[in-house]
This record gives C-alpha cells, structure tokens and sequence, in this order.
C-alpha cells in the first residue's frame, strides 16, 4: 500500500509542473500545413506536374512562449521550421537551416520589442503585407520578384541579427534592425515604418545587405499602400533594388485587388521588374479561395509568367491549407 501510494503521488506531483509552468509562461505550438496538386513551368521550361507543398503559404511549424518578469516586462521565444509536407523533408529546400523561419529570443514592454537571434527582415513582412496573395512564393509576383528573381539579396531572414519594434503610435510603427558580419562579408542594415489608420495602410522600408562573402551586395526600398473600400481592397507597391557588386538596378511595380465573391474571395495580382539591364518580367497571378472554417481554406490560383527573351511560364495550383 505504501509503495502504491507513494506512485501515485509522485505522479500526482508531476502532474502538478505543467500548471506551475504555465503560471509563469505559456508555450504554444502552432504552424500551417499547404498541399496542392497542379503544375509548375518556369519561362522557358518544361512544365512540371504533380502535388506540392507550400504554393500559397509556405508550410511550417514552431515553438514560441514568453514569461512575465514583472514591471511590464515580458522574456519571449520562437523557433519556428520550415517544412515540405509533400515528401516529409525539412526545410524549403536542401541545405536550409532546420530553423530558418525564426529562432530568437527577446524582451518587450512598453518600450517595444528587442529579439536576438534570426530575425524576419521588415521588407519581406512588407512585401507580403501589401500583395494580394500574401507571403505566396509560388504565386504572388511581389514575393517572386523580390526573393526569387535575382533582385533583393539576403533573404527573407537575417541570421545573428538584431530586431527592434516599437510600440504603436497613432497606427504608426517602426523598426530597426541589423546582423552582424559573422561568416565572412559585411553587415546588414534595415529600418522601416507601417501605418494601419483604417481602410488605409501604408510602410516605407529600407535594406542594405552585405552579409555573406558570396551573398550580392545590395540596397533596397520600397514604398507601398493598400486601401479597403469594402467592395475591394487595393493594394500598390514601388521597391528600387541596386546590386552594388554587379552594378544592375531594378525597379519593381506591383498592384492588385482582393474582392469578396460568394462563400470567399477573388484575387488578382500584378508585378514587373524593369532592369537597367537584362531582360524585364512581367508576372500577372489570379486566385480564388473559400474559407472552410477559421483555420482551413481551400484555394485555386494560377500564374501567367513572361520573361523577355525567354518565353512565358503558365503555373496553376488546387489546394488546401490548415492552420493548427
């Protein structure tokens, strides 16, 4: 009997720390899963047809938490991987840190925020902000042409970097934010400002990358708006990219609409990149999605891409995405 007793309140015990912890701190685990079937055909290139991950939102998952210190300060986390939920790999592609979304760890109060560690870049946030597919690399031009055309170099996050939000003023943000030369190159640099007043949005924001020996060396801003007139919303964006080694420029033009229509929403996307030299790309997306509930979704998109000199890709996806 004392031995059953002495079990069963030992894991009564334990039972108990989960409790305690959440007292001090919440963990929480989360994350996206996108599986679609269609195809993909770069300008120029085969067409290519089967079931992919991540077209309309990248699939991932993570870890965050924070702790109350007490006097309005909080301690905060999130470690978050990117996943291919079509064969089960990690990452975006092979070779991609297991971590590469977000691993930092900060502090915030009234002051703001002040992460540490790998950091999303405030040009990416913006770029997804005022498109109207979001943060889609498969189907949104504004994400394309920003982070897979040859344009803006570093990527969409910043490895030994260091992050500053400030609290909101009115609707109006900002940040500040910088990563180290640690692994050959120079630093990077960053800063922004976003306004939401309403139907009316609007960020400017501005990046140097010199980060990494065999990274580009370039400096970009973007200037961006988006306005919701209820029947529609509209969304423009203006970014200019100077490759400071090769010493081509680019500008970058997006616009686009999201309009309610029946159970969901149509989405219309359209961006090109003028280059000082090279050849200019004109990318033209269309989308239609219907929410199931407020975590699934389901969504049709396809892409018209033309590159001059090269020939036009035509891309379309069936899917679905889950929130969890």
């Amino acid at each position: 009997m004392n031995k059953t007793f002495s079990r069963w309140a030992a894991i009564a015990c334990l039972g108990t720390l989960p409790l305690a912890a959440a007292a001090q701190g919440a963990v929480s685990l989360y994350g996206l899963i996108d599986v679609s079937v269609g195809q993909t055909e770069a300008p120029g290139g085969a067409a290519d047809k089967g079931v992919d991950s991540g077209k309309l939102t990248t699939s991932y998952f993570g870890f965050k938490g924070d702790e109350d210190l007490g006097g309005g300060l909080k301690a905060a986390f999130a470690i978050e991987s990117f996943l291919r939920a079509d064969t089960g790999e990690a990452g975006r592609f092979n070779g991609d840190p297991f971590w590469a979304r977000s691993a930092w760890v900060g502090l915030a109060g009234g002051w703001g925020s002040l992460n540490l560690g790998r950091n999303t870049t405030s040009l990416f946030v913006q770029t997804l902000i005022f498109n109207a597919f979001g943060d889609s690399f498969g189907f949104s031009p504004s994400i394309r042409h920003h982070f897979t055309s040859g344009t803006v170099t570093g990527d969409t996050g910043w490895s030994d970097s260091v992050k500053y939000a400030s609290p909101k003023f009115g609707g109006l943000g900002f940040t500040l934010h910088g990563a180290a030369a640690d692994g050959g190159g120079g630093r990077n640099a960053g800063a922004s400002a976003l306004y939401f007043g309403g139907p009316l949005a609007a960020g400017l924001t501005w990046q140097k990358v010199e980060k990494g020996a065999a990274v580009d060396d370039t400096t970009a801003w973007q200037l961006a708006a988006s306005y919701d007139f209820k029947l529609a919303k509209v969304y423009g964006q203006y970014s200019q990219v100077d490759n400071d080694t090769t010493g081509n420029a680019f500008d970058i033009l997006g616009l686009g609409a999201t309009v309610p229509a029946g159970p969901g929403k149509v989405m219309a996307q359209w961006g090109r990149i003028d280059p000082d030299s090279g050849a200019e790309r004109k990318t033209l997306s269309l989308g239609y999605g219907i929410d199931l509930s407020k975590r699934t979704d389901l969504y049709g998109a396809y892409m018209n891409d033309k590159l001059s000199g090269t020939g036009t890709g035509n891309s379309y996806s069936l899917g679905m995405r889950h929130r969890f």
